[in-house]
């Protein structure tokens, strides 16, 4: 009788430990959930993570992209083109944003595989009626980002490319500098996004680096400037958000 009130203690222990660590996993599972929803983005730093950058800290990975370990081993997603398609190339256009014309110039020398991309996606008219969601107004870390088919900077995960060209030495991206978004601490994170710097802006890099610079505005910085100037609705931080007037890309052409 002894022995059998032994093993049924025994049972119950390992009952008791079997639930404590059932538990636990579940709590690290929904943990997992909730930072993969709350660090949705395939783009430059968000706010916080800036400020930690800024401070010396680690920044937290920015990726919700399934496909993030793929493109982090430095392959392209199907579909990519060639750089050497755009490599001596200059392109030249317009990107429209709110019926207002922003000239843009995009260089194949110094960014062959981004000018690639963009010149790839305008010939299909990709961007025509997609958004620019995101709007940043502190004084050193001032863009906006377009490029993205929804309300948030929510990017398509099959679609990736790399390597970054053209990343600033001394982290500054100059106004006027046009710039590809990507998933955090991925060198082959970028997208379809981009963003444009309306005011001098630094931008320390993460472990993969900087971010592409591809091209510049030439013409219409106003337009970028008096959708900043009128504000944005606080987002992940009171300078981090949606332009209080939402901006529709009406079209963007390079030629």
């Amino acid at each position: 009788m002894e022995a059998k009130r032994e093993l049924r203690r025994a049972q119950g222990k390992r009952r008791r430990r079997d639930n404590v660590i059932a538990v636990g996993v579940g709590a690290a599972a929904l943990v997992a959930a909730v930072v993969l929803q709350l660090t949705v983005f395939n783009s430059n730093p968000s706010e916080s993570e800036f400020a930690a950058a800024q401070a010396g800290l680690s920044s937290p990975s920015a990726s919700a992209n399934p496909s993030a370990s793929a493109a982090a081993t430095g392959s392209n997603s199907a579909g990519i083109p060639k750089a050497d398609t755009a490599v001596g190339k200059t392109f030249t256009g317009q990107l429209s944003l709110n019926g207002g014309a922003v000239g843009v110039e995009l260089d194949g020398t110094t960014a062959p595989q981004a000018a690639a991309v963009f010149k790839s996606l305008t010939d299909a008219s990709y961007y025509s009626g997609l958004k620019c969601p995101r709007l940043t107004t502190a004084d050193n870390f001032s863009v906006l980002q377009c490029g993205a088919k929804g309300t948030d900077t929510t990017d398509d995960p099959n679609f990736h490319w790399g390597p970054l060209e053209n990343t600033p030495a001394n982290n500054t991206y100059p106004a006027g500098t046009i710039a590809v978004a990507r998933t955090g601490n991925n060198a082959y994170g970028n997208g379809h996004q981009f963003f444009i710097v309306y005011k001098d802006t630094v931008i320390p890099p993460d472990s993969a680096g900087g971010y592409t610079i591809v091209g510049k505005v030439t013409s219409g910085m106003d337009v970028v400037t008096k959708i900043a100037q009128a504000g944005i609705n606080p987002g992940s931080s009171a300078t981090d958000g949606a332009p209080v007037a939402a901006v529709t890309i009406d079209s963007f052409s390079l030629k």
